[in-house]
């Protein structure tokens, strides 16, 4: 399974993310400048996205890539695409 190969490189990018997170809320704490808040919101939402690709890579290759028949590899899809979606709304 790809997230427990790749455990490691997640984990970093999640305590990444909770960082960002911490200093965003110091910064909304001390009325930080809006534009400094809107650049670690963006920071946030990059590393979010990051961290999204990671994960639906992994999955795409391991589940329907190297998946030798075509049923396992279309029930695999439908629940990736759903969360696909649901990501991008």
């Amino acid at each position: 399974m790809h997230t427990i190969r790749d455990k490691h490189k997640l984990l970093a990018r999640v305590r990444r993310i909770q960082g960002q997170a911490q200093a965003l809320e110091r910064q909304l704490s001390e009325e930080s400048d809006c534009v400094e808040i809107l650049q670690q919101i963006a920071a946030i939402r990059g590393a979010v996205n990051g961290l999204m690709g990671a994960v639906i890579e992994g999955h795409l290759v391991d589940h329907l890539v190297n998946e030798s028949e075509q049923a396992h590899r279309e029930a695999e899809l439908a629940p990736v695409l759903h969360v696909i979606k649901a990501y991008l709304k």
